[in-house]
């Protein structure tokens, strides 16, 4: 049986995620209901943070908010479902997670789940003009770091600790020179193509 959730009418909850762009490791998506009679200093988009900044900002997020939660979706679910259906699953497991139902969600982007538990409207660089959103990036961003520093030891050689699992030089190098490991994303172009070589030779230029 699934814990009774608190409801407050006027609650509003901000939902982020962090790394639909990599070749390597999972999308980590986080949802926060912010306290008003306990603000935080500093919210932004993570992106435009220096990683002790957001790690000092999770700290508080977690300690301070009224509610939070944040969910991985792993690899093979991503090969599964792509990664924007991987993605809008994580935001309703994210949503549903939280110890307190909000009444509205406010998401990053421009797409929304079909299965929100709650109302919830998409607003397009949402991590930047809103405090409740930005809370959630920081969270997923600082959680799939520490889960890619925590692969990189699991999967050592291609550098995950630094890179993160985007695709730079000294990742796609490590890709050619190791070949793909467990936590690579194989829809995703430039590990696909050191797997079906064969293929990606033969397909017609633009």
């Amino acid at each position: 049986m699934k814990p009774h959730r608190h409801f407050r009418e006027s609650l509003v909850a901000g939902v982020d995620e962090a790394g639909r762009g990599p070749l390597a490791g999972p999308v980590v998506v986080a949802a926060v209901i912010l306290d008003a009679q306990r603000p935080i200093e500093g919210l932004a988009d993570s992106k435009a943070l220096r990683a002790a900044q957001r790690e000092a900002l999770a700290a508080q997020i977690t300690e301070r908010a009224l509610a939070w939660s944040i969910i991985a979706v792993q690899t093979d679910e991503i090969e599964r479902m792509n990664i924007l259906g991987a993605t809008l699953a994580g935001m309703t497991r994210a949503l549903s997670a939280l110890s307190i139902a909000p009444a509205l969600a406010l998401i990053d982007g421009n797409r929304l789940p079909k299965d929100l538990p709650c109302r919830a409207q998409a607003i397009i660089g949402g991590d930047a003009s809103e405090k409740v959103i930005g809370a959630a990036s920081i969270l997923a961003k600082t959680a799939r770091d520490r889960i890619m520093v925590e692969l990189d030891a699991l999967h050592p050689g291609y550098g995950f600790a630094q890179h993160k699992g985007y695709g730079t030089p000294e990742h796609l190098a490590a890709l050619e020179r190791l070949g793909p490991c467990a936590i690579h994303r194989r829809a995703f172009a430039p590990v696909r193509r050191l797997i079906e070589p064969e293929l990606w030779r033969k397909r017609p230029e633009c």
